[in-house]
């Protein structure tokens, strides 16, 4: 009998605990939610935070012997990982025939935009997009060491770039030799005797996300 009753009185204070548990965590998630917070569950703390793709920017340069060429280009799609807040993953999605030229005046922009997206270069009309897909991060001094695959005319190399987090975004540079893209148009590892006609391997890629 006596084993019988602490056994009752064990499972009454389990439920009443359990309860009051669930209690707090539903007043938790209530008040939360007034506050237009995104709430977690407490044995759960990953997080996705989508990419805003009009607030966020790419800005892109290339050089040649003959001077530079600067432009921007837009993000159609993507998202960060974080696991207890720091950065773990993600993918980034861009627009190839969003390309555009700061640089230059109309008519030279659009023949230089034209050439850009042609079979030369990035051959837009079959590769619309461009993709970043983070395969490993490292925390850094100043914030994150990335790595992941990016994927260029459908050809996908790895590249390593640094990048800061804050609560509202992220901010890098991205240095892409764009031979290792079947890009090779103007290069000199494969042409000779370019000149000034020579257009450098490496381009930049600026990039600022807000969430």
């Amino acid at each position: 009998m006596k084993t019988f009753f602490a056994i009752s009185m064990f499972k009454h204070r389990y439920y009443i605990n359990h309860n009051i548990h669930n209690m707090k965590n539903l007043v938790l998630i209530l008040a939360a939610t007034l506050l237009g917070v995104t709430v977690w569950a407490t044995d759960n703390h990953k997080e996705v935070k989508e990419i805003n793709t009009e607030k966020s920017s790419v800005s892109w340069e290339g050089k040649k012997v003959t001077g530079t060429h600067t432009g921007l280009i837009s993000i159609s799609e993507g998202s960060l990982e974080f696991d207890h807040g720091a950065l773990t993953g993600g993918n980034v999605v861009i627009d190839m025939a969003s390309m555009s030229s700061t640089d230059l005046a109309e008519t030279p922009a659009s023949k230089l935009l034209g050439h850009l997206k042609s079979d030369d270069f990035f051959g837009v009309a079959n590769h619309p997009t461009a993709e970043l897909n983070i395969t490993d991060v490292k925390k850094s001094d100043s914030g994150y060491t990335v790595t992941g695959n990016l994927t260029i005319k459908g050809i996908s190399k790895p590249v390593t770039f640094d990048t800061v987090v804050t609560k509202n975004g992220a901010t890098a540079q991205i240095v892409i030799d764009r031979t290792d893209y079947n890009v090779r148009y103007g290069s000199g590892k494969f042409f000779e005797n370019l000149g000034d006609k020579t257009i450098y391997d490496d381009f930049t890629l600026d990039v600022n996300i807000v969430f």
